[in-house]
């Protein structure tokens, strides 16, 4: 059966019936540790509370005044796992914790526009998906989506927004034939139907168990975050919808305003705010920053007029390895500090050269080398240097 969420998602409150309620367990993370809760697992005549699946979590919500702390689907009913018990035959009113529900069906209607588009686009076809409580993620059955490519599919989503494009539910029974142009990543064996199909007027029509939006302009604005490598010579897409794009909108622009003010601050306390770390998360921010980059290259380079060696190295080794990282720290034509970091045979080869044009003294061994610099007046050239030598790594030529 469709429960009364699947029929409409967006309805708030609810009046239903308890058909069951039985003693129950249910495992939970308390403080970041998994714990046996003792409660009752109770059945209700129909739910706006949906069970998770498809993907999705569950909704978070109300029976009565009893928190509902887990909603499962066992067969063709769902269960809702409350700490206290509820009397067979009562009449209960639900209510849902909207702001959850809709975040959810914005990530969810977001990743059925993402997908589609992704496939009709370049033939990457979703294997699979999952809604985090911070970001998402959609596997893609491709080895790799290039800088270019993700640009284009979140241009392409975004367009499809504004284009204020309907999204409709279709209730179809198991053996209509209408059920086979439908996109389908396969039925759970239980299912006693109906089929739900999950319509985005002229682009996409899925079947789906989870909670959508009616209309696509409903989830305000799509961010492609990053792509990561995933298993099995796969692409996993990380994206954000709606609300949680304002939300990490504002996060960046706090972060920006505490790295001005720090940068601020740091001309005037260095020393202080190098005993309080704050470069240290600064070291950490800028090479997060350049991993997440669906840009980022073989070769990362920075300058900076403060900092120290640890600076420099926090950087390198948040970095990784495969990546040649050359940083420096002082004024821009006087003397300073380097770091040439990344695989071993080229910062070998390329640190005595960065060495002998910056007229300074260092070594270097175990893939990295440090030095000092008596003039940092030549630093573009070394990085132009750097840059010409990883470009010579990545086409093959040595």
């Amino acid at each position: 059966m469709a429960f009364q969420c699947q029929r409409d998602c967006f309805m708030k409150e609810f009046v239903t019936t308890v058909v069951s309620c039985c003693p129950a367990e249910h495992k939970q993370e308390v403080n970041g540790k998994k714990e046996t809760v003792k409660g009752f697992n109770v059945k209700l005549q129909d739910t706006i509370l949906f069970p998770e699946g498809g993907g999705q979590p569950d909704d978070h919500g109300l029976i009565g005044d009893v928190p509902v702390i887990k909603v499962t689907r066992h067969g063709a009913d769902a269960v809702h796992f409350v700490s206290s018990s509820l009397e067979v035959g009562q009449e209960v009113q639900l209510k849902l914790d909207w702001d959850r529900r809709f975040d959810h069906m914005q990530q969810h209607s977001g990743q059925h526009l993402i997908s589609a588009l992704a496939e009709t686009m370049f033939g990457f076809k979703t294997t699979s998906w999952e809604l985090g409580r911070q970001r998402s993620n959609i596997e893609l059955d491709t080895a790799s989506v290039t800088p270019a490519q993700l640009q284009a599919l979140e241009e392409a989503v975004n367009e499809k927004i504004r284009a204020h494009v309907p999204v409709t539910l279709q209730l179809l029974a198991l053996d209509d034939p209408a059920l086979e142009k439908a996109r389908s990543r396969g039925l759970p064996d239980d299912l006693a139907g109906p089929v739900r199909i999950i319509d985005i007027e002229g682009i996409d029509a899925n079947m789906c168990c989870g909670t959508h939006v009616s209309n696509l302009s409903q989830l305000q604005a799509i961010k492609l975050l990053s792509t990561e490598k995933g298993k099995k010579n796969k692409t996993n897409l990380i994206f954000l919808v709606g609300n949680r794009v304002l939300k990490y909108a504002e996060k960046c622009y706090s972060t920006e305003r505490s790295l001005v003010s720090l940068l601020n601050a740091l001309n005037k306390e260095k020393k202080i705010l190098f005993n309080l770390g704050l470069l240290r998360d600064l070291a950490l921010l800028i090479a997060q920053n350049f991993k997440s980059s669906p840009q980022r290259g073989n070769f990362f380079t920075l300058h900076k007029k403060e900092g120290d060696n640890e600076f420099m190295n926090i950087i390198a080794n948040e970095i990784g390895p495969e990546t040649l990282v050359f940083l420096s720290v002082g004024e821009e034509k006087g003397p300073g500090l380097f770091l040439l970091a990344g695989p071993s045979d080229v910062v070998s080869e390329m640190g005595p050269r960065a060495l002998e044009m910056l007229e300074g003294k260092g070594a270097g061994k175990n893939g990295r080398f440090q030095g000092k610099a008596n003039s940092l007046a030549r630093l573009g050239e070394v990085e132009a240097v750097l840059q010409q030598r990883c470009q010579l790594l990545a086409s093959g030529e040595e």
